[in-house]
């Protein structure tokens, strides 16, 4: 890429958007958000479990540690390992109506867990706390139902593209991944195209990250598929070998898969046997 055109680039993602979680904060990654069905004890125990099972994922970068027998039963008492939790009303302001109690009315759950608790389970299955944290930039491109082509931008502004980006964000925040997404202009000022993503060359993702202040280039396409009756996603981090995909699914999941396979190769668990 030349320098030219690296200028350009530069100066069109000052329109980009940051999101996503911040790795460097100790608090934020030990922090995770569940939705409960009321707040009773038992809404409530369920609750601390699936924001256990989040977090071990969350903070060790590891999707295959929820296989480990030790978490089912661990699951159990997991709000001994919680420092302080929060229930918010998703309808708040909202009045009741009919016979509807708090008992079945959505709340989201925020549970900060205790990082040396934490840790220390985390270590009991050969685990550990995943803290440093490169900044990624996504070039993702997508094929939709028509065949209209295009690559998912900052500032875009049709209502796919916002519930996309609103979808790519909770992914990355899941993760504890914080992610930069390119305005049109860098787009434009990079030739960036679908067909070309799959094989892009590393050399020139590497040089987009840098220019929008990001470590590393996070890739991916999203094809709709009639016959897997959804999207394909395939993803991969540009000058790393590993690539992962998933087939017949919503843009939500495409975007947790890619986010989390990003997750498993960076923490370096992906190696493991």
């Amino acid at each position: 890429m030349s320098r030219r055109v690296m200028a350009l680039v530069a100066a069109a993602f000052v329109a980009a958007v940051s999101f996503g979680g911040a790795a460097a904060s100790s608090s934020d990654l030990y922090t995770t958000v569940t939705v409960t069905s009321g707040t009773a004890p038992e809404r409530r125990a369920l609750g601390f479990g699936n924001c256990f099972r989040d977090i071990l994922v969350k903070v060790s970068g590891d999707q295959r540690v929820l296989a480990e027998p030790a978490v089912a039963i661990e699951a159990g008492r997991a709000g001994e390992l919680i420092s302080t939790f929060a229930f918010r009303d998703r309808l708040s302001g909202v009045p009741m109506h009919d016979e509807q109690g708090s008992y079945d009315r959505p709340h989201d759950l925020t549970c900060v867990f205790d990082q040396a608790k934490l840790d220390a389970f985390l270590a009991t299955l050969g685990r550990k706390p995943w803290l440093e944290r490169p900044r990624l930039v996504a070039m993702v491109g997508i094929r939709d139902m028509k065949g209209a082509e295009s690559l998912l931008a900052a500032d875009a502004v049709a209502p796919r593209d916002q519930d996309m980006r609103t979808s790519l964000a909770a992914a990355a925040e899941r993760q504890g991944l914080e992610l930069v997404l390119p305005s049109q202009a860098a787009l434009v000022a990079a030739h960036a195209d679908i067909g070309k993503l799959p094989k892009a060359d590393p050399v020139t993702m590497s040089s987009l990250a840098r220019a929008a202040g990001g470590d590393m280039t996070l890739v991916g396409t999203l094809v709709w598929n009639d016959k897997a009756l959804g999207w394909v996603a395939e993803w991969h981090i540009a000058g790393q070998p590993t690539d992962w995909s998933t087939s017949g699914v919503g843009f939500d999941d495409a975007f947790r898969n890619g986010l989390g396979g990003a997750a498993q190769v960076l923490s370096g668990n992906e190696a493991r046997k």
